[in-house]
């Protein structure tokens, strides 16, 4: 039943000798070698990112924190394997990554080792990504400090226990780890990509302060848009909290939507389910909200308009902005209001004030330039569109980001 329990619960194919727990001193040992010759530059000196693994630090950072010299910096192989003593977010006692770049030097504050021909180098980082396993190996380890700061040795660090399989499997396993983390870099990438196009088109989609026309439009629209404060087209409404609200807040799921800032997802425009309901004698004293309304959360910091999709009731942390004349496509009217340009005019209208947050008057006189009815609608479906796509591609990363966290557990001891 031990040897049994030294068998990850998902296999490749052909290996089906249980895993061995030896000390991690048996597959790699420390490295000595310094920059005493001077042969690296600050230019040279590497980072530990959690994310990104063993990075130059200039161009990662943008900048060298070295100090006036760095001959005392150990020296980092590619294939090296670096331990940082500075704690990080989900790693309290540090992390452990190999160089999979070019050479180059890191402070005394790391450790530096060089693998053994038992232990395939990539294998060693794929093993203690996993953030719990990082941390159990560590914590009877180290000791930290005044300032935080990890007191274990290089040489001491190396004398807990892991459980690896033969140099075949672990090449086998880091390959598939490989594989998988491109693809995710992959999504990551287009994500960004969209993003940042996102943020582009909002920008040139909708006229510069002083212009009346837009840098990139659709083809067949030539008139000028109109300007117009934003409260002679739409009703401004803030919402209200019933009290007590402890009375009123329930799983009742014969209450209304009780729509709070945490409801709002963080991609897409569409609010369309909530944690929580409200019974109906808190109605009197909150403000209902209906499929089709806009809402905007009044926080300065915050500022984002969503569609409701559900029948509900909002808070005094929202806005409600109901467009009675049909003045606006509804799609056009969120991503508008939501534009980097109309948020800097929220602040400029409040600046001298104390107002830290969106109110009904602030929003009210906020100047906005809007076109004709048609071309609002295809502004509206392009960046309903570009939602869409940034939300699939948001949702593609987090699955294969799932599935590496599970798999990450399942195919190791």
């Amino acid at each position: 039943m031990a040897e049994q329990a030294k068998v990850p619960a998902i296999r490749f194919a052909g290996f089906t000798d249980p895993w061995e727990q030896r000390k991690l001193g048996d597959y790699v040992v420390v490295s000595t070698a310094k920059n005493a010759d001077g042969r690296f530059n600050k230019e040279d000196v590497l980072s530990v990112s959690g994310e990104y693994g063993i990075v130059n630090q200039i161009a990662f950072q943008g900048r060298s924190f070295a100090g006036s010299s760095v001959l005392n910096y150990g020296i980092v192989n590619t294939g090296d394997i670096v331990y940082t003593k500075s704690p990080l977010n989900s790693n309290p006692y540090g992390i452990i990554k190999v160089n999979k770049g070019i050479p180059g030097i890191v402070s005394t504050l790391y450790a530096v080792y060089r693998p053994q021909d038992n232990v395939h180098t990539n294998f060693i980082q794929v093993y203690f990504e996993q953030h719990e396993r990082m941390n159990n190996y560590m914590h009877p380890l180290v000791n930290k400090g005044a300032k935080n700061d990890m007191k274990v040795t290089a040489e001491n660090a190396l004398k807990g226990v892991v459980t690896f399989p033969s140099r075949e499997e672990q090449v086998i396993i880091s390959e598939f780890f490989d594989r998988l983390d491109s693809l995710i870099t992959l999504h990551q990438r287009k994500y960004d990509k969209l993003v940042v196009f996102k943020k582009s088109m909002l920008e040139k989609m909708f006229p510069k302060d002083g212009e009346s026309v837009p840098e990139i439009r659709f083809a067949g629209f030539t008139d000028p848009w109109e300007q117009r404060k934003l409260g002679e087209l739409v009703v401004i409404e803030r919402g209200g909290s019933p009290r007590p609200i402890d009375e009123y807040i329930t799983d009742d799921t014969n209450g209304l939507n009780w729509v709070k800032i945490g409801d709002a997802p963080s991609l897409g425009r569409y609010i369309s389910k909530t944690s929580e309901k409200i019974k109906p004698e808190g109605l009197s004293k909150t403000r209902q909200v209906h499929p089709g309304d806009l809402i905007l959360s009044n926080s300065m910091s915050f500022g984002r308009p969503y569609i409701m999709a559900i029948e509900g009731c909002i808070h005094d942390g929202w806005l409600l902005i109901r467009d009675e004349p049909k003045s606006f496509d509804p799609m056009y009217l969120c991503h508008m209001l939501g534009t980097p340009k109309m948020l800097n005019q929220y602040r400029m209208l409040a600046s001298g004030s104390t107002v830290n947050n969106l109110n009904k008057e602030l929003v009210s006189n906020a100047s906005i330039l809007m076109p004709c009815k048609s071309e609002q609608k295809v502004i509206g479906q392009f960046f309903n569109h570009l939602d869409d796509l940034i939300t699939l591609h948001q949702r593609k990363l987090e699955l294969l980001q799932n599935i590496k966290k599970s798999l990450l557990d399942k195919m190791f001891v």
